[in-house]
């Protein structure tokens, strides 16, 4: 169990990757969640997306305990690929102005830890606090892609 807790935390090992493992997890989580909204459009991603945040949770929780890191792990990018895929639920089908706009607005706000993200960033510790802060910086940058899909004369939702 701790080799697959390992394996979903790090994404296959995409969090050791370098420079900027936070940014290779976001890009590691693209191409699945495009795949997703090819074949089952937002409902899919919807799904997948709980499935990583309770998967990543606990996968989280098992690296930390087991690999004894107290802070947010480096390597550890499973949270990105929440965060991410939170902030492509305004897709209703694959759209790929959608897709960059989702990366590059989570990037940003996962980078600056604005308001409510960076306070849970200081302040809430372990698994939770881990994919909480990324979860908060998807729903902001859901707010972002929604605007450019209307500005793009696309519907969002």
């Amino acid at each position: 169990m701790d080799r697959l807790a390992r394996a979903l935390a790090t994404v296959l090992g995409t969090g050791f990757l370098k420079p900027g493992p936070g940014t290779m997890g976001t890009i590691a989580g693209l191409a699945p969640a495009g795949l997703l909204l090819q074949l089952g459009g937002r409902p899919a991603l919807a799904v997948g997306t709980v499935l990583v945040i309770l998967l990543g949770t606990w996968a989280t929780a098992r690296y930390m305990r087991t690999s004894g890191s107290v802070e947010d792990p480096q390597e550890v990018v499973i949270d990105e690929v929440a965060g991410l895929w939170l902030a492509l639920l305004p897709l209703a089908s694959f759209d790929w102005i959608g897709l960059l706009a989702g990366f590059v607005a989570f990037r940003l706000f996962d980078i600056w830890k604005p308001g409510p993200v960076g306070w849970v960033d200081r302040n809430v510790h372990g698994a939770v606090g881990v994919m909480l802060d990324d979860m908060i910086a998807g729903l902001f940058a859901a707010l972002c892609v929604t605007g450019v899909l209307v500005l793009f004369g696309r519907q969002p939702w």
